[in-house]
């Protein structure tokens, strides 16, 4: 999965990609040619005593370290530039990937789990992306090269190499693969760490109005916990591999000081040969180091490419159609046609065998308690789930044959828990429709009856909004919301209990300025107060997932025996 990801965003980039290998293999060449012009001073300079010779070995000397020094920074910064656009490339993939999700495969993955795939795993991916191209040539030019410039150098010390490298390998190879399994649950950790983040800022009200503060600090606590215990067993391994590398390393030195020196004294090799060949010993270790630490960074980031994969492979439910219907026969109605819809792995339907239809204009109440599937049923209608048996039809079209841009425009959904973006009252309206001018936005307003304490606010419809709509209260937010479906001009209005935290009268005053203003709206309304649908067209009564009752306020007194249970809890017998 590395490579395949790896390959398919940095192909894009292979121009930088081979400006960073060329240059890198100019800066290698470099390093491989440094030791034998030192090797040259000393023997033939130094020793002889002609010191124009060391002047213009030590100049050509210079000249190649500058070079070498120039070479390696545009290597980095070509492989920087291929290595930042490929993660960007990975971060706007997983992006659009997960904003086609159905709320079906965001909850499979969680939220928190979703934003560190886009994060800190992309982020794994795009530095072995840059470290990876920088050591690619680097690396084993270093180690291969080192070993034939070494062995033209003193075939006799040779030996020293055939036992050092190997034993780095070992040591390497033994400690990596400790580290595969510690990085895949460092990064299902981290998961953990981020969904408890997530829920405790999101739920803050709920933890203190219920005094769970210390509990949630202790669950928060015992998940970093779980972070700090496992990086520290990866750095333990890290501490572990460098000083055994380093020990390796100077252990062959001092070999080669030893070995070297009794040559010297016989008179086999020279001096400046001498030096040479140990610079050698270390630019070969060092290329091997340098692929071991490579080869650490390869384990993490393939566990994070696996998990980017997982995004990217991820079917949505919501699959849209080869022939997508763009013109709807029927405007503003919506049809259920024995409509079912069960969740993966349940045993049994959450609605099933729901019939029945809302005309242009119509305003179709849905009631039912606490679990009889609501929300669920709404939901169908803008396909935010996928009916699993019957039909749900808006403008006289299966909502999986229409194009879904289409079908998106013709609907203005108020969810149950209505959610504001960060900006300003204006910019959150707006996102219905983006060219609405300010009386519109003020018309809306005064529809959903929130003219008034907009107008109170520091700035009006510049007024700062937190994100989530915390710097505004629940009924605040509900009218708001409603603004916006309303600013969206939308064919059907679909409430999901979106008066639930208004009082009576605010309630009652919005209802008949949304019938009075929008008459040929299609209004759909889930209600747990029936008093905001008494009035309504035709009222769908749900008991477990199943249609009980369908007809008017009146109808359904006489008829149904589960609404009229409903309504005396509420209201009374007398109602």
């Amino acid at each position: 999965m590395l490579g395949k990801i790896l390959i398919r965003y940095l192909k894009t980039y292979r121009w930088l990609l081979l400006g960073v290998l060329a240059f890198q293999f100019a800066s290698a060449m470099a390093s491989l040619y440094l030791p034998r012009l030192n090797a040259n001073i000393i023997d033939k300079g130094v020793a002889q005593g002609d010191t124009a010779y060391i002047w213009s070995t030590g100049t050509v000397m210079l000249g190649i370290s500058l070079a070498q020094i120039t070479a390696s920074i545009i290597a980095t910064y070509f492989a920087a530039r291929a290595a930042m656009a490929a993660g960007r490339d990975i971060r706007r993939d997983v992006y659009e990937k997960v904003s086609g999700f159905s709320e079906r495969e965001v909850s499979k993955f969680g939220p928190g789990s979703l934003i560190t795939r886009n994060t800190n795993d992309v982020q794994q991916v795009q530095m072995l992306a840059m470290m990876g191209s920088t050591m690619l040539v680097t690396a084993p030019m270093l180690a291969i090269g080192g070993i034939i410039m070494a062995v033209q150098q003193d075939v006799g010390l040779s030996w020293l190499i055939a036992i050092a490298v190997p034993a780095l390998l070992i040591l390497a190879g033994l400690v990596i693969s400790r580290m595969v399994p510690l990085f895949r649950s460092f990064q299902a950790k981290l998961d953990g760490l981020n969904r408890i983040m997530r829920e405790q800022l999101t739920g803050v009200r709920v933890v203190r109005a219920f005094v769970r503060e210390p509990i949630e600090e202790e669950r928060f606590r015992g998940a970093n916990t779980d972070i700090l215990v496992i990086g520290r067993k990866v750095g333990s391994l890290f501490v572990v591999l460098f000083p055994l590398a380093m020990l390796v390393l100077n252990i062959t030195v001092v070999g080669v000081i030893w070995f070297g020196a009794i040559q010297v004294d016989a008179g086999e090799i020279q001096i400046g040969t001498l030096f040479a060949f140990m610079q050698y010993i270390g630019q070969i270790l060092m290329g091997v180091l340098m692929a071991s630490f490579m080869t650490i960074m390869i384990p993490r980031a393939a566990v994070s490419a696996e998990r980017i994969g997982e995004v990217l492979a991820s079917e949505s439910t919501l699959v849209r159609a080869e022939n997508a219907v763009t013109e709807f026969a029927e405007p503003g109605t919506v049809r259920f046609d024995n409509a079912e819809f069960t969740y993966p792995g349940a045993e049994s339907p959450v609605v099933q065998g729901i019939t029945f239809e809302a005309r242009r204009g119509e305003t179709v109440a849905i009631v039912g308690s606490t679990g009889s599937g609501k929300t669920t049923l709404i939901s169908l209608i803008p396909r935010l789930f996928d009916v699993t048996g019957g039909a749900v039809r808006v403008g006289g079209v299966d909502v999986r044959q229409a194009d879904l841009d289409y079908l998106w425009k013709g609907i203005g959904l108020v969810p149950q828990r209505p959610f504001l973006f960060t900006g300003t009252i204006a910019s959150n309206l707006r996102f219905g429709r983006e060219e609405a001018t300010d009386a519109e936005l003020w018309h809306a307003l005064e529809i959903a009856q929130g003219r008034d304490f907009v107008e109170e606010m520091d700035g009006q419809l510049e007024a700062r909004i937190a994100q989530g709509g915390t710097n505004v209260s629940g009924g605040q937010r509900q009218r708001l919301a409603i603004a916006r479906a309303i600013i969206h001009q939308p064919d059907i209005l679909v409430f999901d209990d979106s008066f639930s935290a208004l009082d009576l009268t605010t309630d009652a005053r919005l209802r008949q300025a949304l019938w009075r203003e929008l008459p040929d709206v299609t209004k759909i309304v889930v209600a747990q107060r029936v008093s905001t649908i008494t009035d309504a067209d035709r009222i769908v009564v749900l008991e477990d997932g199943q249609m009980v009752g369908v007809g008017t306020h009146d109808e359904l007194l006489a008829t149904s025996e589960t609404y009229r249970e409903i309504v005396e809890s509420q209201l009374g017998v007398e109602a």
